[in-house]
């Protein structure tokens, strides 16, 4: 089933949302640790990924650093820094009350960001939920800080990330599957799952990656594996 992660996820912030309203404010230090423990494992879940396909290496060091200069060029990471403000300006503009702006707020958190569309296109490409599983947690302890402090708004923020991350895994599932390549798309998951180790990085908050300009580096990976293949079909071994 290739919407299970998603659907693990909304339901994660829905249960988070909901122990939000009904426990105490969790204090800064602890908020902390646990997602520096996170962070941690994150980097696990993603280096163990990526690993699983080491026979396409050289072609991922590619995709990585074309598909970084095309991020960089096109500058999605700013893009979606620009919407996410533009976003929370217009709300305050019109006056959006506290649930509006909790909703907005937790909306941006789990929408905006590269493991949503890694985690998706992993899920739906070779129902690889794992990504998704452990942005679960992330973002059921984070709605649970957010409940606390925000309001019920936030749960309504679960309604995005089901048609977002959805959208995204089932187009990915139905292209997989015209494209009925399991090596390429072994390719792909494993240049994504490096994405998820910058992610766990910058949970750690020591440097900050701009992985969202990293994203077009799965499809410039992809990409050059079903070249390869291509060619090995027309040349022969």
């Amino acid at each position: 089933m290739f919407l299970l992660g998603t659907l693990v996820n909304t339901v994660a912030v829905i249960v988070g949302s909901l122990l939000g309203l009904i426990l105490p404010r969790i204090p800064d230090r602890m908020r902390d640790t646990v997602m520096a423990g996170m962070g941690l494992a994150v980097i696990l879940i993603g280096i163990s990924m990526a690993l699983s396909d080491m026979a396409d290496v050289l072609l991922i060091i590619i995709g990585m650093v074309v598909g970084g200069v095309l991020g960089e060029w096109w500058n999605i990471d700013g893009i979606l820094e620009r919407w996410g403000h533009a976003v929370q300006q217009r709300f305050a503009r019109n006056g959006g009350d506290g649930v509006a702006q909790s909703f907005v707020a937790a909306t941006l958190l789990f929408c905006v960001g590269s493991m949503a569309v890694v985690g998706a296109i992993q899920s739906g490409a070779q129902l690889h939920h794992e990504t998704l599983y452990a942005k679960s947690v992330l973002d059921g302890f984070s709605s649970v800080i957010f409940a606390s402090t925000l309001g019920f708004g936030v749960i309504f923020a679960a309604i995005p990330v089901f048609i977002y991350e959805g959208a995204i895994a089932a187009l990915a599932h139905y292209a997989g599957a015209a494209l009925n390549s399991p090596p390429v798309i072994n390719c792909l998951t494993a240049t994504g799952a490096l994405l998820i180790a910058a992610i766990g990085f910058n949970m750690l908050g020591k440097h900050r990656i701009a992985v969202a300009n990293l994203l077009p580096a799965m499809f410039v990976a992809a990409f050059l594996k079903w070249v390869t293949l291509a060619l090995k079909i027309h040349l022969g071994p």
